[in-house]
């Protein structure tokens, strides 16, 4: 859930009777629609619903739109919310209907209004498809879907409540209501703010630089929204209106400008993508920090745990601010040119220490990332696979295959000529992530002929790493289609395209070439060369403080050991794949390891942790909705496992204990996983 990283950063005040009704609604009805006008607090109320419902449904998916500027993604981005990660090549709608199934769900639409029409066709999908789901929407209208409960949100009910929020905000500003007096001027000024939330807040941040008095005497119809069609404002109450653009003739003209170039990101950022976007003239990059910082004490800027956001209404004001100025385009070169270096950056650091850091940033940046690829997508296709091209692997591990395979597909479109020569290894690498996404989503027929395409490309261009990235592709093709003997030959160290041979610091091309090797010696019988080679790619990625490649080496040990009658070093291996894991995500790859870490489990006689640990392994199997279970040979290892635990353990008792590990949490199921202890509820 998302929002969990902004929730609750002020207190929560009043809405007694707002929360009645809204939980009346969701009891009475499945989707409930939170209405109002910006700034009015539909947000807050929502989270305030999520948090004190408890554990009335088995799950709870906060998908936030604010920032989701490409309507073709809406159903990719609820399904991430949700904890899909889908690895098949169906539509997002269908395999949320398939994950959600009858499963007792929340889902929350935050911010709908500016895809009300797609909002309402998913909505209308998925209440049909899955009968026990819920939906919370916040939108500035109703959705218009059938059987919908809409519950008008409007300003505060009560100048008494509007006066204590006013005055919880006064205080943090560090500016107390002192006495009556100052109570009864914060009632005038609540009142002729019409009581509504964010101008109350926005109002209460400017007592850092000036009086009550006069912040209550403020020119309240001497300022406006900026002259725009009528059909661009969006509808919003006058206080508001009048309170963001006093806030803004407030500003000094740096702090409008740094306004309104900041309006342009779709979510929060940090401060040096502040910098790197906004630093221009008449703006100097040093001057960046000082003048967020004044729009932080402004308010128009929200700052937590080293992330800024603005809020819908205050960046919808920046934004027409930027259009006035003539600033969108400019604006949006720079900011995909700068999200293009940062993906080019992680590209080049995926294998070694950086790479834990580096999946957290990339999923940091994922709204980023979504709008610059817009943006190159319709001025510059070369630069816009590249940019997918840099983090297909990350999106990989975060389960954004879908739309990771229609950016490269736009991208590498048929009118799209490749060019004769990339030094930079941009084509192929593009055809390369479009090869892997399809492996993965199990278009293996598509997959080969990509990755034919990539194997011509990169020889045509003389690319050592990508004819070793290619190997590692076609490898991967092989082990999932059941054939290791034909996997391991095209990856022998010091065959061409495998690239430096290990130990050493490896290419990363190298270290995925070794890993599909070692599989292929391990599904074809070949254990001792295995398990050296195994080791050696361990060691080298632990010396690296490298995840990735290290959790699939730790993932083949635990196997061979388990083929070997090894069991406690197979689960201490499994373990040791997982810890490895949750740093970085991977559901597919952690469903691999669970498998093995049941049956390296039952081997050692603790069979109500082996049950669990399937449980584990089949809540995130369901998560990336393949039916297989990793490479062939595995699920033949799983299902005489399973039966005999069955045999053991009972049906009714094996299915109890797999059961609780199905409901779980995802990050406690892989902690318990890493760290070992007793199993939950035994």
């Amino acid at each position: 859930m998302a929002w969990t990283a902004w929730d609750e950063e002020t207190s929560f005040i009043g809405r007694v009777a707002e929360l009645g009704v809204i939980g009346a609604a969701l009891r009475e009805g499945r989707l409930v629609t939170l209405s109002g006008a910006g700034g009015v607090g539909k947000t807050r109320l929502a989270r305030r619903i999520v948090t004190s419902r408890g554990a009335t449904e088995d799950g709870v998916g906060w998908a936030d739109l604010s920032s989701l500027r490409n309507a073709e993604l809406l159903a990719a981005t609820v399904a991430d919310a949700l904890g899909l990660s889908d690895h098949t090549a169906r539509l997002p709608a269908e395999a949320i209907c398939a994950w959600v199934g009858d499963r007792a769900t929340l889902l929350v639409l935050d911010s709908c209004e500016h895809l009300p029409a797609e909002c309402r066709d998913l909505v209308g999908d998925l209440l049909t498809a899955c009968p026990n789901l819920r939906v919370l929407a916040t939108s500035r209208e109703p959705l218009r879907v059938r059987a919908e409960r809409v519950v008008e949100i409007e300003p505060l009910s009560s100048v008494r409540e509007a006066v204590a929020l006013f005055a919880d905000r006064a205080a943090a500003a560090g500016s107390p209501l002192m006495d009556d007096a100052d109570h009864r001027t914060a009632a005038r000024l609540c009142d002729q703010l019409e009581r509504l939330p964010l101008a109350l807040e926005l109002a209460a941040a400017q007592l850092r630089s000036m009086s009550l008095e006069r912040l209550c005497a403020g020119p309240y119809a001497a300022v406006d929204l900026p002259a725009a069609p009528a059909r661009a404002r969006p509808p919003r109450h006058a206080a508001l209106r009048t309170t963001i653009g006093w806030s803004h003739e407030l500003c000094a003209p740096l702090e409008r400008l740094l306004w309104a170039r900041l309006s342009f990101l779709p979510g929060s950022f940090d401060a040096e993508t502040a910098r790197q976007l906004a630093g221009g003239r008449p703006l100097p990059p040093d001057r960046v920090a000082p003048t967020l910082a004044a729009l932080c004490d402004k308010s128009v800027v929200v700052r937590k745990d080293g992330r800024y956001r603005m809020l819908d209404a205050v960046r919808e004001y920046g934004r027409m601010w930027l259009a006035e100025l003539g600033g969108e385009r400019e604006t949006a070169q720079r900011h995909a040119e700068y999200v293009l270096a940062r993906t080019r950056q992680a590209h080049r650091e995926w294998f070694g220490p950086a790479q834990r850091g580096w999946y957290r940033r990339i999923w940091l940046l994922h709204a980023d990332i979504r709008l610059a690829a817009d943006h190159l997508l319709a001025t510059d296709r070369a630069a816009a696979l590249e940019l997918i091209g840099n983090v297909t692997f990350f999106w990989v591990c975060s389960g954004y295959l879908y739309e990771a395979r229609q950016y490269l597909e736009k991208a590498i479109a048929p009118s799209t000529a490749p060019p004769s020569a990339t030094p930079d290894g941009t084509w192929v690498r593009g055809l390369w992530s479009l090869g892997l996404t399809l492996t993965l989503q199990g278009e293996h027929r598509a997959a080969h002929e990509t990755a034919a395409a990539c194997r011509r490309a990169a020889t045509v261009a003389l690319d050592a790493e990508g004819l070793g990235r290619v190997a590692y592709l076609e490898g991967l093709l092989h082990l999932l289609e059941g054939r290791p003997l034909a996997a391991a030959p095209g990856v022998e160290p010091g065959t061409s395209g495998f690239g430096a041979p290990l130990p050493g610091r490896p290419t990363a091309a190298a270290a995925l070439g070794r890993l599909v090797h070692v599989f292929g010696l391990t599904g074809s019988g070949r254990l001792d060369r295995a398990r050296q080679e195994a080791l050696e790619l361990r060691d080298v990625c632990a010396a690296l403080d490298e995840h990735w490649t290290r959790s699939y080496a730790e993932h083949q040990l635990a196997l061979i050991a388990h083929l070997e009658g090894r069991a406690e070093h197979a689960v201490g291996h499994a373990r040791a794949a997982l810890d490895a894991k949750r740093h970085i995500g991977d559901a597919f790859g952690i469903a691999m390891v669970m498998d093995l870490l049941a049956i390296a489990l039952a081997d050692t006689g603790d069979e109500p942790a082996a049950a669990y640990a399937f449980g584990a392994a089949a809540r995130f199997w369901d998560s990336v909705g393949h039916p297989q279970r990793g490479t062939p040979e595995i699920a033949a290892l799983r299902d005489e496992c399973e039966d005999r635990l069955v045999r053991s353990l009972g049906r009714s008792r094996y299915d109890r204990t797999f059961d609780r590990a199905t409901a779980d949490d995802a990050r406690a199921l892989v902690a318990w996983g890493a760290d070992g202890g007793p199993v939950p509820g035994e």
